[in-house]
């Protein structure tokens, strides 16, 4: 399968992007063919609420996104990965998720998995799990587990945490 894994992540090698790499590594290993995004490394403008999409199908704006979203369309797994900032998702993703309109109904049908990472237990990462679950539930995919990187802070505190093996527990069991 074609997996697309998109990290929200401004912060190289920390917990988000470990706990991604923990998944990639288990579905790589199951036979997957797998890409990582992350956004910190591409040019994603704000969506501008023109709303050609509507009319063209494709956003006016020339950055990196028509690139994701081509990879994402040819996705059979999405992967939606955030640190948790101010209880929610980074700004990254949330600018990367608004730039969804013009292919709204054309990403469904896909699994999907979420990881969020945070200093806080699973009530304060709640609603950035929340949020991009239903994000990828209005696309039409089945979110089939939440990864919670919890009460971790500092680069590098997720490892050795249980996050860790489900993360790769998850990326082996995509077929399944």
């Amino acid at each position: 399968m074609k997996v697309l894994v998109i990290n929200g992540s401004p912060r190289a090698k920390g917990n988000s992007d470990l706990l991604c790499d923990e998944f990639i590594r288990g579905a790589k290993e199951s036979g997957n063919q797998v890409e990582k995004v992350s956004l910190r490394e591409k040019e994603v403008h704000p969506c501008k609420a023109c709303y050609a999409c509507f009319k063209t199908g494709s956003c006016v704006q020339k950055d990196d996104m028509a690139d994701i979203l081509k990879k994402a369309e040819e996705a059979d797994v999405l992967v939606l990965a955030s640190p948790t900032y101010f209880l929610t998702m980074s700004g990254q993703m949330k600018v990367f998720i608004d730039r969804l309109l013009p292919k709204w109904q054309g990403l469904g049908g896909k699994q999907a998995y979420v990881i969020v990472t945070g200093h806080d237990g699973k009530q304060g990462l709640k609603r950035n799990a929340e949020d991009l679950t239903m994000t990828l539930e209005n696309l039409g995919d089945h979110v089939k587990q939440v990864i919670w990187g919890e009460h971790v802070w500092q680069k590098g505190e997720v490892l050795g945490t249980k996050a860790m093996e489900e993360a790769y527990r998850a990326g082996q069991h995509i077929n399944r």
